[in-house]
C-alpha cells in the first residue's frame, strides 16, 4: 500500500476534519474546520478540492451537508478506525475531557529524567489547551500507567500534546522484594 504524502497544513486539516466527524458522526462544514485550525473557509475549501482528489474526503451536498473522511483518511493519518477504541482518559485542568481519545503517549528524553517530556497523540480537539495547563492522561489499558504533567507544547500538525511531566504511576504488579 502507498502511502500518501500530504503537507503539513494538509495533515492539520485532515486530522481536524476526523476528530470533528467523531464528534458529530456527520458530514462536517468548512467554516467548522476553518474555526479548529485557524484557517479562513476559502483555504478549507481549497484544500478539500485537493483532497477530494486524493480521495481522502468525500463532499456531502445540501444543508447538513459538508465533508466527511475517508477510509482513505484514517489510513493516510496513520489512525486505526477503531470501532471502540480503548479509551485512555484524558483529565485537563480537573476535568474529564469528553470524547478526547489518547492513541499513544511517548516518553522521550528518558535519559535526562529532569526533562522528562511525554508526548501525548489525541484524537480530539487540542482546541481548548494552553501552554502550563494541567493534563493527567491514564489508566492506560495495558501497563494502568498514568501521567501527570503540565503543557509544554502543543503540535496541532500531528495533534499531539507536550507535557512536562511531573508525576508518573505505573501500578506493581505484585508485592516488590
Amino acid at each position: 500500500m502507498s502511502s500518501i504524502d500530504l503537507t503539513p497544513s494538509q495533515r492539520m486539516i485532515l486530522t481536524a476534519l476526523v476528530n470533528l466527524s467523531r464528534e458529530t458522526e456527520s458530514a462536517v462544514k468548512g467554516e467548522d474546520i476553518a474555526e479548529e485550525v485557524n484557517r479562513n473557509p476559502g483555504t478549507i475549501r481549497n484544500q478539500m478540492q485537493s483532497l477530494k482528489a486524493l480521495q481522502l474526503v468525500e463532499g456531502v451536498p445540501g444543508p447538513k451537508g459538508g465533508y466527511k473522511p475517508t477510509t482513505n483518511a484514517y489510513e493516510a493519518l496513520d489512525i486505526d478506525q477503531m470501532d471502540e477504541p480503548a479509551s485512555v482518559p484524558l483529565v485537563h485542568n480537573d476535568e474529564l475531557i469528553e470524547g478526547a481519545n489518547v492513541q499513544e503517549v511517548d516518553l522521550s528524553s528518558v535519559h535526562h529524567p529532569e526533562k522528562c517530556r511525554a508526548e501525548i497523540h489525541v484524537q480530539g480537539s487540542l482546541h481548548d489547551f494552553d501552554e502550563d495547563d494541567v493534563v493527567t492522561v491514564g489508566p492506560t489499558p495495558l501497563s494502568k500507567l498514568v501521567v501527570e504533567g503540565t503543557v509544554d507544547g502543543i503540535d496541532d500538525t500531528d495533534n499531539i500534546l507536550i507535557l512536562r511531566i511531573e508525576d508518573m504511576v505505573a501500578p506493581a504488579d505484585g508485592p516488590a522484594h
